[in-house]
């Protein structure tokens, strides 16, 4: 038995899989400490080969990246580059040629690569530590010693969710972590129409671009302070309104006295069935200057002499906007609150009417409370929606009409069309970093703190 038979040690855990990084540390011997650093030791040495050679090789296979490229990519990663491109003179073939330099944005996403490669690498000698630990455990006890045969039955059985898992969270990491953390280090270099590369690097600035966004003067913060502020207007009106609206909707259709309940709804539900940028760009035509809502005020109706641009002036155009939001929105509401009114218990109502109370009353003390306790997860994560709602700023006004005082903006804009425009239009990329993640810190200080006040949240079996 060798090393396992020295001594036997004490464990405050019903099996090995229970244990801490650090019990398995302080409790291994000798050989599962140095599974830590030589990955697989511990496995090989039991005669586990096929468990010991694949640990042993992720280990082989990072040094030598990391010899081979990873370390360089490291140091790009902290100069973002130092060879420029430049054009150099070919006397043989008489032109200009251009030299190859360095790429900012490849030495930051290799950068970022292997620092999450590290990470797994790591993750993996906590792997080889435990699956050594389990091992000593199990000699230790006079417990078998899983074979290859036993890691493959595993795998089917008690081990699936971890293969099954294993993809989608790969997929995660490389698809989703890794873009997510190279925008926000994007948000602290100068990465902007001037420093484009190859032709030009860029660099980091600190906090510079953020405070941009917070000085007490220039036309950034003159920009960032309104749009942020209308964004918030918007989302409580465009989440007030459309609940609101849909509420009242499906109490109308949900009465007693309201007959063919079906076909009512079926009207409201059939408008879902429109793809909604089909209806904003109808949308769009008809409140153009030229379009039918002009048209019948200006010939039929003569109402007016001249067109209405709704989408030029800045308080009508968002207003406009509001209430298109409010026509496409409220039959989803109605069809969500429909099936909430469904379920409220009638032995409610009817203990409310013995009671002596009227339909006012029991709506603001039964219907409402019931409703805003339910729908309140739902109205925040429509409240982050509506503050993320491009399409309809997009395609209905553009975000204009343009204001020369904003810089790239206009004043129906919301954060993420302003976003967009200085990513795709002006290349402004550490500017829209820095937009997004003041975006995410808005949309998250809000939502807990909404959520953490409710009765949703302190009171869960209210109305059970």
């Amino acid at each position: 038995m060798g090393i396992f038979n020295k001594k036997k040690t004490e464990h405050r855990f019903s099996k090995p899989s229970d244990a801490t990084i650090g019990q398995c540390f302080a409790k291994g011997n000798a050989i599962t400490k140095a599974s830590l650093f030589v990955f697989g030791l511990g496995n090989l040495l039991n005669k586990q080969i096929v468990r010991g050679v694949a640990f042993l090789a992720i280990e082989i296979g990072y040094l030598v990246y990391m010899i081979t490229f990873g370390i360089g990519a490291l140091g790009d990663m902290v100069t973002l580059g130092t060879a420029m491109q430049e054009e150099v003179w070919n006397d043989e073939l008489g032109i200009y040629e251009y030299t190859l330099g360095d790429n900012s944005m490849l030495c930051l996403l290799f950068g970022v690569t292997t620092v999450m490669l590290t990470i797994a690498v790591v993750f993996f000698a906590c792997m080889s530590l435990k699956s050594a630990f389990a091992t000593q455990y199990r000699k230790e006890k006079g417990m078998k010693v899983p074979t290859f045969r036993d890691d493959l039955h595993s795998i089917k059985e008690e081990n699936l969710h971890v293969v099954m898992m294993a993809f989608p969270i790969v997929g995660v990491l490389v698809f989703t972590i890794v873009p997510l953390i190279y925008t926000i280090l994007v948000a602290f270099t100068n990465y902007d129409r001037d420093h484009q590369p190859p032709g030009n690097l860029f660099d980091w600035v600190g906090l510079d671009n953020f405070a941009a966004f917070f000085a007490t003067s220039g036309k950034l913060a003159g920009t960032f302070w309104p749009v942020l502020g209308w964004t918030l207007i918007w989302a409580v009106f465009a989440t007030v309104t459309c609940y609101v609206g849909g509420l009242v909707l499906a109490l109308l259709i949900n009465r007693k006295g309201t007959r063919i309940k079906g076909f009512w709804r079926f009207m409201f539900v059939i408008s879902i069935a429109v793809p909604q940028f089909v209806t904003l760009l109808s949308m769009k035509t008809i409140f153009a200057g030229g379009g039918p809502i002009n048209v019948l005020l200006m010939d039929e109706w003569k109402l007016i002499d001249s067109p209405i641009y709704f989408f030029t002036d800045p308080t009508l155009a968002k207003i406009v906007i509001i209430c298109i939001n409010f026509w496409i929105g409220v039959p989803f509401t109605m069809l969500s609150t429909t099936g909430i009114l469904q379920n409220i218990p009638g032995e409610l109502y009817e203990a409310a009417k013995i009671d002596g109370a009227n339909a006012f009353t029991i709506f603001w003390k039964i219907t409402m409370p019931y409703m805003i306790f339910v729908m309140t997860p739902n109205l925040i994560t429509s409240f982050t929606g509506n503050i993320n709602n491009f399409n309809v700023i997009y395609l209905l006004s553009g975000g204009g009409p343009t204001n020369v005082n904003y810089y790239f903006a206009g004043d129906t804009d919301l954060l993420v069309t302003w976003l967009y425009k200085l990513t795709l239009e002006q290349k402004d990329y550490n500017l829209g970093a820095v937009i997004g993640i003041l975006t995410f810190i808005v949309l998250a200080t809000v939502s807990l703190i909404t959520y953490r006040n409710t009765a949703s949240y302190k009171d869960e079996g209210a109305f059970q």
